[in-house]
């Protein structure tokens, strides 16, 4: 039964079938077309030991077999269907991955081979990248700086007839430590580069 199921798949491509009978088949079916990618004479001996059909194997050997040469394997797809009306048993369709113009891409994209070891190139385009994040969030720091003085400048500008005189000296002297400490920070930098 699975020879002449594996016969009938070969040659129409998808066939319909209970689910038990389906999942038998590609146990059946998928070490026999991974023997195809091999065309030996011992090779097609076995696989008709296998089928007992010359032109099914024929096929098997020339056409399934050259395209199914990338595919490491899982050549058979199976796609759940309803149940059947009179038995109520699970059926499905099973098929050649290669032959469902549905599924299949048109063009097969490769994956490109990754490196275990790091190069040197690699490493020198990556610090150009970590100095253009520094770059970019030191940036972001000072417009936030600058959005904060000038937020705040607004505000001074107009003094309220309840600030006194005093808030404005404190928030001079303010800005008078905070540049200091700035100086102080950029010598310290200075120092240890």
């Amino acid at each position: 039964m699975l020879s002449n199921m594996a016969c009938s798949l070969i040659k129409h491509k998808r066939i319909k079938t209970t689910l038990a009978k389906a999942k038998a088949l590609r146990v059946y079916l998928e070490p026999l077309i991974t023997k195809s990618k091999n065309d030996t004479t011992h090779s097609r001996r076995v696989v008709f030991s296998y089928l007992k059909q010359k032109e099914i194997v024929t096929e098997l050997f020339g056409e399934v077999a050259t395209k199914i040469t990338d595919r490491p394997g899982g050549y058979t797809r199976i796609i759940r269907l309803t149940n059947r009306i009179g038995d109520n048993s699970k059926m499905c369709f099973i098929e050649l991955v290669d032959y469902n113009e549905v599924y299949v891409k048109d063009t097969v994209e490769k994956k490109s081979k990754r490196r275990r070891s790091r190069s040197k190139t690699k490493s020198q385009s990556e610090t150009p990248k970590n100095e253009l994040t520094q770059k970019s969030s030191e940036k972001e720091a000072r417009l936030e700086d600058n959005t904060q003085i000038t937020t705040s400048a607004n505000t001074s500008d107009v003094p309220n007839e309840n600030e006194s005189v005093d808030d404005s000296n404190n928030k001079e002297k303010g800005t008078e430590i905070s540049n200091s400490d700035k100086k102080m920070d950029s010598n310290q930098n200075s120092d240890e580069k």
